[in-house]
């Protein structure tokens, strides 16, 4: 058997991995709120309504940021119904979901939950049905300290210091047909310029995420990019970009070589945003926010005939987009995360779509349990141990081909935490034989050794999670020979992620 060799040295770094990039995504969207992260009387919820349950499950997924309160829902949100006491917030019907909304989760609640939970707000205004001047009122509302008419109300609803939200979107999807008031590129840039001067003068101190594209499959993309950059340069810190992977041909090496199609797309808005920074004469580089992206099988799953039935039309809390994933899902997840890593200099924030029950890695029953999908456990892998400097490396790696072209047959990522004198490896195998591979380092000591393996993997690809088997699919450590603690050369299993742990001098 080859062995392929990595090698990693000191200071060839490609940035600092932020915390940012372990975020995560919670919209007014099915039961990702209601019996998600909120539902009061529940044997586990705390006097807020709050799921303790839920809450230790995000916790142990070292998530960062959370984006709220959308998603196509902010497109036609009116923050005013989030606020106040409960007993007076109005009952409205969400155009995106075709669900009722109660408003009982509103701006005070979601604080609340990130306070309590050591959570980051990533709040997003409406773009849509909303004006600038809606935006600068909600921002003033939540971060201006007092004596004013919307400062005061906020103080009056028992918020006596400002909230100071200093991350916020620009709108959700603008690009997209499917959006409440879409909006064509030049349209969103004059919107969304005369928003951010608004909110700007109200708060300085903000970071702006302008809208980028949706997806690869859009036919504006990737000029809208172009475009929105060009009018927006100036106002915003990062371009978002949205991207879900599914396994469109149903062949599994396509599927688990989705990794490249996310490399592509972070490589066109790059370029594109580039482009714009030398056309502009500009000083500024454009970061990107890759604010939503997860598997997702849109093609074929139940939800997608929901709304065939009027009854289910504008219902609480709809079962929607609660898929069911499988090892195979998660072992593509892992290679996902990989890439979020390997390009940390511009992408400097990420959040996974959704966090509870929705397209998520936490699913809930009402008044019941909580479980972890198989997509928590590659999230975890890599959370724990991907803080520090993303490497870069060089190795031979085999290729195949795909769907996608030349397709690496070991997907991986590095990052060195120079506090705990630890590389952590991580390695999607695609193939369907093991792969034996060395890892060598120059510049970290002079002595090294492989000290954990911790792998994802299973006969049966398609295995689930679910109520009656929470625990069919789970990382778990794998026992370390003492030839490979010593000589770090190590065999990756056949259809695996794996996370390898060098102690370096």
């Amino acid at each position: 058997m080859r062995t392929i060799k990595y090698l990693f040295q000191k200071g060839n770094s490609i940035a600092s991995v932020p915390d940012e990039l372990y975020g995560s995504f919670v919209e007014h969207l099915g039961r990702a709120v209601y019996s998600g992260i909120y539902e009061p009387g529940h044997p586990k919820a705390d006097k807020n309504g709050f799921r303790e349950d839920v809450a230790s499950m995000i916790k142990e997924l070292g998530i960062s940021t959370v984006r709220y309160p959308g998603g196509n829902f902010v497109s036609g949100y009116n923050w005013r119904d989030g606020i106040g006491p409960k007993a007076e917030r109005p009952v409205r019907l969400d155009y995106a979901w075709l669900s009722k909304e109660t408003n009982q989760f509103g701006n005070d609640e979601f604080y609340t939950w990130c306070q309590k939970y050591d959570l980051s707000p990533m709040v997003a205004v409406n773009l849509g049905t909303g004006t600038p001047q809606d935006a600068g009122y909600f921002i003033e509302y939540c971060n201006f300290p007092g004596g004013t008419t919307l400062s005061d109300l906020r103080k009056s609803h028992g918020r006596a210091e400002p909230y100071n939200f200093k991350l916020w979107c620009l709108g959700n999807e603008m690009d997209g047909p499917w959006q409440t008031c879409h909006l064509e590129a030049q349209e969103y840039v004059r919107k969304a310029h005369e928003t951010a001067k608004i909110m700007r003068w109200v708060d300085p101190d903000i970071k702006l995420v302008g809208c980028g594209s949706a997806t690869t499959l859009l036919p504006t993309y990737p000029e809208w990019d172009r475009i929105v950059l060009e009018g927006l340069y100036d106002d915003i810190d990062f371009l978002s970009c949205h991207h879900y992977f599914e396994n469109s041909t149903g062949k599994t090496e396509d599927f688990l070589g989705s990794y490249v199609l996310m490399e592509n797309f972070i490589h066109t808005i790059e370029s594109t945003a580039d482009f714009v920074k030398a056309k502009l004469r500009s000083k500024k580089d454009m970061m990107i926010s890759f604010d939503e992206w997860n598997i997702w099988s849109i093609e074929g799953e139940p939800w997608m005939n929901y709304f065939a039935d009027p009854s289910h039309r504008f219902t609480e809390k709809p079962p929607l987009l609660e898929q069911s994933y499988t090892l195979l899902d998660a072992l593509v997840f892992g290679g996902l995360m990989c890439t979020l890593i390997n390009h940390c200099d511009r992408v400097r924030m990420a959040s996974l779509a959704q966090l509870v029950n929705v397209i998520a890695p936490i699913f809930t029953k009402e008044g019941g349990p909580a479980i972890a999908q198989t997509i928590f456990y590659p999230f975890k892998m890599v959370s724990e141990y991907g803080r520090g400097e993303a490497l870069r490396f060089f190795a031979d790696v085999p290729c195949i081909e795909t769907v996608h072209g030349q397709t690496r047959t070991l997907h991986s990522s590095a990052v060195y935490n120079e506090e705990r004198g630890e590389i952590a490896f991580f390695v999607l195998n695609l193939g369907k034989e093991s792969a034996r591979i060395e890892l060598k380092t120059e510049g970290f000591g002079d002595k090294e050794e492989l000290v954990s393996h911790t792998i994802l993997s299973g006969p049966d690809l398609l295995v689930r999670n679910t109520f009656e088997t929470p625990n069919a699919v789970m990382s778990r450590d794998s026992a370390l020979t003492e030839a490979e603690v010593k000589c770090l050369v190590t065999d990756v299993p056949a259809l695996s992620f794996n996370r390898y742990v060098v102690k370096v001098n």
